[in-house]
């Protein structure tokens, strides 16, 4: 199967509600999902015949200030066995948690870390739900976006 037939499989069988949109490019498909159905879709991804995706690539956060939801959270994921990308999608504020994927990818550990880590995005029961790249005493996400008002100017080294 090529992108195009797993792009369009796809879309004809999952739930409506699972997913909000989704896009084809050359390069992969993309689907946007509500955190509630993120878990479902990503088994269904992995487990179902048509779409068999074994590797999460990494997952990685995306920080929308302006936005109601700001937060995105973003898995790379691959079908080894279909030579094919597919990018899921979701969103998420401040207080909204979202369900981990590491029973279904143990590399998920640590990139879900990262994301917590880095923007203050949490996963609900993760295993092991602690400061990656920071320092253990580090206040605050440093990869989220504040107003220029609170930039601290200058720096004592």
């Amino acid at each position: 199967m090529d992108n195009q037939s797993i792009f369009k499989y796809s879309w004809e069988t999952l739930p409506k509600k699972w997913v909000k949109k989704m896009e084809r490019s050359e390069h992969g498909n993309r689907s946007d999902t509500n955190t509630d159905y993120l878990f479902q879709l990503l088994c269904f991804l992995k487990l179902h015949t048509y779409t068999r995706v074994q590797v999460s690539i990494d997952i990685c956060g995306v920080d929308h200030p302006s936005r109601k939801r700001r937060f995105e959270v973003v898995y790379n994921l691959l079908s080894t066995r279909y030579n094919s990308r597919i990018r899921v999608q979701t969103s998420a504020d401040e207080v909204t948690r979202i369900s981990p994927v590491v029973s279904l990818f143990p590399s998920a550990g640590r990139w879900e870390r990262e994301v917590w880590d880095m923007f203050g995005v949490s996963f609900i029961n993760h295993p092991d739900l602690r400061r990656i790249s920071t320092d253990y005493g580090f206040e605050g996400h440093p990869l989220r976006k504040r107003p220029s008002s609170e930039w601290i100017c200058g720096s004592t080294l």
